[in-house]
C-alpha cells in the first residue's frame, strides 16, 4: 500500500452517488493508493481526511458543482496547504484559469481516470515536476479499460435521490454511465468543448458489474448518466436487454436526444419492456429559430411527433427546456406552455424546467454565433462562472425571476406540477398585461383525449 492518501471529492450531483468518484477510487486503489470519497452533497467536509491527505481531487461534471467547489476549495486550501489539488470533470479544463488561481495544480477532463492514476504514482514518487507545469493532458480522449467502480466509502444509496411512483410509493435510486461524451456538437452544451464530437463507451462488462453491485446495495432503480443513451444504440441495448435479463424486476431512466429517439423509434418498444420507467430529452425550446441557434438537430414538428410517438409506445417523455434566451418572447413563452397543454406534457416537466436561463460558460460554442444575433453579453463573471445577458424585452427577464421565486416557493409547500403550470401561466398573463395587451383565456390543462398521467419521476430533479 502506497504512504500517499488521495482525498476525492464532489461537492453535487443532482443526488446521485457519483460515479465520477467510484471509478476512479478503483483505479487508483488497484494501484496500492489508499483513497477516501467524500461527497458534499450529503456529508460534511472530514478535516481529518484533509489533512491526512497528499492529493485532494475535486470532480467536477458540472456547472453548480463548480460554484460549491470554489467555496470548499478556498477552505481545504487553508487547512492542508502542502497537499496537491487537482479538478477534474466537464467543468474542470474550460475553468483551467479560475482553478489554478485558487491553487489548483493538476486540470483533467474527458477520460480523466488514467490522468488521476498517472498524478498519483508522480506524487508517490516525489516528483520535481510538480511544482513546475502539469505533464498530464488537460483533456484525454484516449479510450480506456474501464474498472468497476469503488463506492464502499460513499454514503448507502438510500441517502440520496428516489424514484417516486405514480401509486406514491418510492424506490431506492443507484446511478451508473455507459458512456460518456457526444456525438453532437450542440451550441450551447457545456460537453462539447471538451469532447468536441467524440464519445467513448463503458465496456458493459463494467457497467453491469456495477449494477449487481447496487441491487445488492439496495438499488432498485438504475439512472443511466450518458449524456445520450443512444449515441452508440448497440451497445446501449444489449446493455439493458442483459441488465432485464438479470434483474427483471429493476427499472431505469436515460437520456436520449430528440432527434436520435426518432432516428431510433424501433427500439423503443424494447426500452418499455425492459423496464424503462421514463426517458428524459433536451427538447430545449418549441421555437424553430432558437433551436436552430443551439444547433439541436429537431425542430418543434420533431418534438411534437416525439411526443404522440411515446404515448403511442407507453413510454413517460420528460423533456427539460432552456426557455429564458436573449431571444425569448413573452409570445414564445406563451407558446411553451399552450404546446405543453396540447400535448397533454404538463405533468411530465419538473417544474424547475419552466425557469430555466440559458447559461453561456467559458468555451461554449455560442459565443461564436451571438453577435450575429444582435446579444450582447458582458465579461465572463467568475463567481457565475459565466457571460451575463439581458432580454432586450426586461419584462421577460422579470417574468423569469418571479417564476423562480414561485417554483422554489412551492416546491417547499409540494405542490402539483399543474398546479405550479396554472401559476406560472398567470404569472405570465401579468406580464402580458403589463401595456395593456389583451391576454386569451387560460387553457384548458386537461385537452379531451389526453387523460391526465402521474408521471415518474425523481426527487431531485434534472438541472445544470
Amino acid at each position: 500500500m502506497s504512504d500517499l492518501r488521495v482525498l476525492l471529492i464532489s461537492t453535487y450531483e443532482l443526488g446521485r452517488q457519483p460515479f465520477g468518484l467510484a471509478s476512479p477510487a478503483a483505479w487508483l486503489r488497484a494501484d496500492g493508493f489508499h483513497t477516501s470519497s467524500l461527497d458534499l452533497s450529503r456529508q460534511s467536509l472530514d478535516e481529518e481526511a484533509v489533512l491526512a491527505a497528499g492529493l485532494i481531487a475535486f470532480y467536477l461534471p458540472m456547472h453548480t458543482a463548480t460554484r460549491i467547489a470554489v467555496r470548499a476549495l478556498e477552505k481545504v486550501r487553508k487547512l492542508n496547504p502542502a497537499a496537491h489539488l487537482c479538478g477534474f470533470g466537464l467543468y474542470a479544463p474550460v475553468n483551467d484559469g479560475l482553478l489554478r488561481g485558487l491553487g489548483v495544480g493538476t486540470i483533467l477532463g474527458g477520460e480523466f481516470e488514467a490522468g488521476l492514476l498517472s498524478l498519483a504514482r508522480r506524487l508517490e514518487a516525489g516528483s520535481t515536476e510538480l511544482g513546475l507545469r502539469q505533464v498530464e493532458p488537460e483533456i484525454s480522449l484516449a479510450r480506456q479499460k474501464f474498472m468497476v467502480p469503488y463506492r464502499e466509502d460513499l454514503p448507502l444509496l438510500e441517502k440520496y435521490a428516489h424514484l417516486t411512483l405514480p401509486d406514491g410509493s418510492t424506490r431506492i435510486v443507484g446511478y451508473t454511465e455507459a458512456s460518456r461524451g457526444c456525438k453532437h456538437l450542440c451550441r450551447h452544451c457545456p460537453i462539447v468543448p471538451v469532447y468536441n464530437g467524440t464519445f467513448r463507451i463503458v465496456q458493459r462488462e463494467v457497467v453491469l458489474e456495477d449494477i449487481r453491485r447496487q441491487v445488492a446495495a439496495g438499488a432498485q432503480h438504475i439512472t443511466f448518466g450518458d449524456p445520450d443513451f443512444f449515441n452508440g444504440v448497440g451497445h446501449s441495448m444489449q446493455t439493458v436487454e442483459a441488465l432485464h435479463r438479470e434483474h427483471p424486476g429493476l427499472s431505469y431512466d436515460v437520456t436520449i436526444k430528440v432527434e436520435h429517439l426518432l432516428k431510433h423509434a424501433s427500439h423503443l418498444p424494447a426500452l418499455r419492456e425492459t423496464g424503462c420507467a421514463f426517458v428524459t430529452t433536451a427538447a430545449e425550446s418549441v421555437d424553430d429559430h432558437a433551436l436552430r441557434i443551439l444547433d439541436k438537430g429537431h425542430t418543434c414538428a420533431d418534438f411534437v411527433r416525439l411526443a404522440g410517438l411515446m404515448r403511442e409506445v407507453g413510454l413517460f417523455l420528460v423533456p427539460t427546456f432552456v426557455p429564458f434566451t436573449p431571444w425569448t418572447t413573452l409570445e414564445g413563452y406563451e407558446n411553451l406552455l399552450a404546446t405543453l397543454v396540447r400535448l397533454g406534457l404538463v405533468e411530465n416537466v419538473p417544474p424547475v424546467q419552466l425557469t430555466i436561463r440559458l447559461l453561456i460558460p467559458a468555451g461554449s460554442r455560442l459565443l461564436d454565433v451571438l453577435p450575429l444575433h444582435n446579444v450582447a453579453i458582458g465579461p465572463f463573471q467568475q463567481e457565475a462562472l459565466s457571460y451575463p445577458w439581458v432580454n432586450p424585452d426586461p419584462r421577460v427577464d422579470r417574468l423569469q425571476c418571479d417564476l423562480e421565486a414561485l417554483v422554489q416557493h412551492e416546491a417547499k409547500a409540494g405542490v402539483s406540477r399543474t398546479v405550479v403550470f396554472e401559476e406560472a401561466w398567470k404569472l405570465l398573463q401579468c406580464a402580458m398585461n403589463e401595456d395593456g395587451v389583451e391576454v386569451p383565456t387560460p387553457l384548458p390543462l386537461v385537452p379531451p383525449g389526453l387523460p391526465r398521467a402521474t408521471i415518474p419521476y425523481l426527487t431531485e430533479p434534472w438541472y445544470c
